[in-house]
């Protein structure tokens, strides 16, 4: 009995103290900061916890008596809380509310390792401490380093398998519509955690129903106290081979609005700190030799509850220098088509991006948005190209298919099929405008409301082309009894116009409890025309143009030499004028149920379509007419097992129908080595998708999984029937209907903390796809076409270890890539490859503000039958640095980039028509000296005394745990081009 009695007394004295945090301006709860206990008599270490993802703590007193609770979090005050404990009852702290340290936030030294990953339902909070990135490096670096994420050099962003449609800072969109800018220009030192999740469409966020038309987007949180005040960072850049790149960025926030503003002049191709270290960066990715320069302001404005303003506007312009070699194998019949490429194109270009983005509420119950829109672009490019084709491997025979040489000894050994050199000049500019508006009202019953939406565009685009191209047929007889040859010099003028409007109503209403269906109807019309008036001169010889050089616009010098007036060339066969239009109806049924578990949404769309066109080409008038009916459904179940774990099984069908210039019954021998036809005959074609995705966060053990697997097929799909002539190399494509086009794929993430302070840390990525190709092939006119499969299987790994403390980083990783394809048509083609990398990365903080880091990768190849391919890449490259000034905002860093010139350019693709190999000109090696300057302003009265914080142990940042250095001296590791 006194036993039972002893432990009831200790059950009841639980003496838990606890509390929830909160951010003095955004009000949202601070998850994982860190919470301590002292006694009150020496300030002695009693016992410690961190904040959970609500922001909630508690923590044990061993005893009554009098005691400190201490708090603390990376750009936060630090903040004393006095507590008694008696008579061993618990003690609730309330809400305590963290404000901003404006003099911490310029250069902190904190202990411990960050929490790299964290999740909520279904979004991924990843913590900006826990990725290292060199110094003065933008968010694209940052970026690279999160568990299943890819960045690839036209900025294109994809995590855990989908595309990033969008970028948003804290929560607001920036620069819609172009993910670039942000990651090439906005400092990682500035960002304190990023959330990747779904954000739903404009019409579904003020009706609460999905309607399939979701983005994926990353929202980057900055660090605590910089939404309030002025900060910028100014990087200066000066290289080796001429190389220099400079970037400027300044910031303003306050309680209602955030103005940026971004400059960048490169010509490093935006590569920001590169290598190709790391997991494997294999060639070809950044292609030519690029030059940019980019000016940019995002503009946001809140009035709560009452209105929201984002807008937008960029300028870019560009200047391209690109060389590719281009060796490719077409899978026809049993017997392959060889050629190779060599081209050259340089190419500058200048556009202008406006966009905005206006939400109103006049009152509770209604919501007006409205996005206009505006670019514009101008381009000119000229280029020279060589290609050749062959009856045989070429590489059996000759090192270089495209030399005189080698062109020489492959005619004389019968093995030519055709060459071909030509040249083009090119202008063009395109103008468009458009914009959405959308209204929205509640009808005072919870879930039932009626929305209005109304969307227009217009766009022009003009274009001009001169085309020289000289074809030598090998296996073509003439009258004479030589091989057969042809010029084609062609003017061509393309004026082309398009506008159109849609008008959509939709109406929920709910009919049981957390049960609503929707309707809604929408109209839309499309208008295109287009008008190409084509001047042939290629009667006037083979080198009635020779001796001209080529250049940006310079067609004038071509034309002058004519002897007639121009539009005595005027070619009525080769021009075409024709007009589109497009009307659609949709009608979409969706019922949506909502449980405290699930939500469960299904629906169905009907879409009767009218298509007319008109065109007037090779002589002939057409003018017709098609109507079609798509019917596609969808599915979405999302199931939460608690807030950190998530289950989400989606399908949508998808209708696509051929467009009208691949119905018309009409053949285009514009060029003899491309024909294409049209096939009235084509069915449209319907894909299924199927998306299954599942994550989950244990917190006690720091540690999430994440696992989507991905279906799809296609019944009748569309594919090019591709008859090849023996005798011209020539290929005449027609598009015909397919079945057998599916694919699966899948991906495992697992990434944990190996002790519990989170000093050492695993990260896992596994992924598997199988692709089933298929294609129609002919050899030639008389043969039939042939059914062509290519399957194709790859499986990769990317795993990675890590030691940090406070001033010292060890990682080790490394990335496996095995690819298993098989033709059909040709097994000489099919492939087993492996791509692998390994290596590491020491990073060192030394405290007097210099840094040292480090990274050396070996990136290897292996299963190609061209033994040059079989490669291996030793990749090093290495950062110093050095901080200056009160709170280091001066920063010097020598960066080197590829030290032993080892990295290449080349890659290879396979589909069921063909194998390419590729190799481009690209920047790899060279050194970058840059100056680094940071200006912060925040936090009122002390944010102007330039005093560096004292060094503070076991800080924990918000949305992470166990910090790392932040503020000005950046923090290092880890080298760019190391995609996860």
């Amino acid at each position: 009995m006194l036993m039972a009695i002893a432990c009831g007394s200790g059950f009841a004295q639980s003496r838990l103290v606890s509390g929830l945090l909160s951010d003095r301006d955004s009000k949202e709860p601070l998850p994982q900061t860190t919470v301590q206990l002292l006694r009150a008599r020496d300030s002695s270490f009693v016992a410690g916890t961190v904040s959970d993802n609500d922001g909630k703590f508690s923590v044990k007193a061993p005893d009554d008596g009098l005691y400190l609770v201490r708090i603390t979090g990376i750009g936060y005050k630090t903040l004393l809380r006095q507590v008694n404990v008696v008579d061993g009852k618990d003690v609730d702290l309330g809400t305590i509310v963290m404000g901003a340290d404006a003099v911490m936030l310029k250069g902190a030294t904190i202990t411990g390792q960050a929490t790299k990953v964290t999740l909520k339902e279904d979004t991924f909070v990843y913590n900006a401490s826990a990725y290292r990135t060199p110094e003065g490096s933008t968010i694209e670096e940052l970026v690279k380093r999160l568990p299943g994420a890819r960045v690839s050099d036209d900025g294109k962003i994809t995590i855990n398998g989908k595309e990033v449609k969008k970028i948003l800072i804290e929560g607001k969109e920036f620069m819609t519509g172009d993910t670039k800018t942000a990651l090439k220009n906005i400092p990682a030192s500035v960002i304190n955690n990023i959330k990747a999740y779904d954000q739903k469409s404009d019409l579904a966020k003020v009706t609460g129903i999905d309607d399939g038309e979701e983005e994926t987007v990353l929202d980057f949180g900055v660090k605590a106290g910089m939404n309030k005040g002025v900060f910028g960072n100014v990087d200066l850049g000066i290289g080796t081979d001429g190389r220099y790149t400079n970037r400027g960025m300044g910031a303003s926030f306050d309680d209602k609005s955030r103005l940026m503003v971004f400059a960048n002049a490169n010509n490093t191709n935006d590569q920001g700190f590169p290598g190709g270290g790391g997991f494997g960066r294999f060639g070809a990715g950044a292609q030519g030799l690029n030059a940019t320069k980019m000016l940019g302001v995002n503009y946001n404005f809140e009035l709560k509850d009452k209105l929201q303003l984002d807008a937008s506007l960029r300028w870019n312009h560009a200047d391209g220098d690109v060389s590719s070699f281009g060796s490719s194998e077409n899978f026809v019949s049993k017997v392959g088509a060889f050629s190779n490429s060599n081209d050259k194109t340089f190419s500058r270009s200048d556009s202008w991006d406006g966009r905005m983005r206006v939400e109103w509420k006049p009152d509770s119950m209604t919501v007006v948005t409205f996005r206009p829109k505006f670019t514009y672009t101008g381009s000119d490019s000229y280029s020279n190209n060589l290609s050749a084709s062959y009856n045989a491997d070429p590489y059996l025979y000759v090192t270089d298919p495209l030399s005189a040489a080698s062109l020489a000894q492959l005619e004389a050994d019968d093995l030519m099929v055709n060459k071909r050199e030509s040249k083009s000049i090119v202008n063009a500019g395109n103008k468009r405008v458009g914009g959405m508006l959308q209204y929205n009202r509640k009808l005072g019953v919870r879930g039932r409301n009626v929305t209005l939406r109304v969307d227009a565009n217009y766009g022009k685009n003009d274009s001009k082309n001169l085309s020289m191209n000289n074809v030598h047929l090998y296996q073509v007889q003439n009258k004479l009894g030589q091989d057969s040859t042809y010029q084609k010099n062609r003017w061509s003028l393309m004026p082309t116009t398009n506008h159109g409007y849609s008008a959509r109503f939709t109406y929920s209403e709910p009919i049981l409890r957390a049960t609503f269906l929707q309707f809604s109807y929408e109209f839309q019309y499309k208008f295109s025309k287009s008008d190409r008036s084509t001047y042939d001169f290629s009667n006037l010889g083979e080198h009635f143009f020779s001796g001209l050089s080529l250049g940006y616009g310079a067609w004038d010098a071509y034309l002058s030499r004519l002897a007639n007036p121009l539009g005595s060339y005027f070619d009525k066969r080769l021009s075409r004028y024709s007009e589109y239009r497009n009307y659609i109806h949709d009608f979409q049924l969706m019922l949506r149920i909502v449980r405290k578990k699930y939500n469960f949404n299904v629906g169905m769309m009907v879409q009767p379509q009218q298509s007319k066109y008109m065109q007037d080409y090779q002589g002939i008038h057409v003018d017709t007419m098609r109507r079609v009916t798509n019917v596609a459904p969808t599915l979405d179940f999302r199931y939460r097992f608690s807030k950190v774990s998530n289950l989400r099984i989606n399908y949508r069908g998808t209708t696509s129908q051929p467009s009208m210039t691949q119905l018309l019954d009409i053949t285009d021998d514009s060029d003899p080595l491309n024909i294409s036809m049209g096939n009235p005959g084509l069915k449209p074609s319907f894909t299924n998708n199927f998306r299954f995705f599942y994550n989950n966060y244990i917190e006690s053990k720091q540690r999430a999984v994440m696992a989507f697997l991905n279906y799809s097929n296609t019944r009748n799909g569309i594919s090019n029937r591709v008859t090849y002539d023996d005798k011209t190399g020539g290929r005449t494509t027609r598009p015909e209907n397919i079945n057998g086009n599916w694919n699966v794929n899948g991906a495992l993430m697992f990434n944990t903390a190996i002790d519990s302070a989170g000093h050492f840390n695993v990260n896992t990525f596994t992924n598997v796809n199988y692709n089933n190709y298929v294609a129609y092939a002919a050899r030639n006119a008389s043969s039939s076409s042939v059914k062509n499969t290519t399957r194709s299987t790859s499986l990769g790994e990317r795993l990675e270890t890590s030691y940090r403390n406070s001033w010292l980083e060890l990682a080790l990783d490394g990335s496996l890539n095995y690819t298993h394809s098989r033709n059909q048509l040709q097994q000489q083609s099919n492939l087993d490859t492996w791509q692998f990398a390994y290596g590491g990365s020491v990073n060192i903080s030394l405290p007097w503000g210099m840094s040292l880091a480090t990274d050396l990768h070996n990136n290897s190849r292996r299963g190609y039958n061209d033994a040059s391919m079989n490669t291996n890449e030793l990749v090093w490259n290495a950062q110093l640095s050095q901080g200056f000034l009160k709170g280091r905002s001066l920063s010097v860093s020598l960066q080197f980039y590829d030290i032993l010139r080892r990295q290449s350019n080349f890659s290879r693709t396979v589909t069921a028509l063909r194998r390419n190999d590729i190799t481009y000109n690209s920047i790899n090696s060279y050194a970058m000296l840059h100056v680094i300057y940071r200006l912060n302003l925040f936090g009122g009265k002390d944010a102007n005394k330039g005093m560096p914080a004292p060094p503070v142990e076991g800080g924990h940042g918000k949305g992470g745990r166990h910090g790392r250095p932040i503020g000005p001296p950046g923090g290092f590791g880890g080298f760019g081009g190391r995609p996860m």
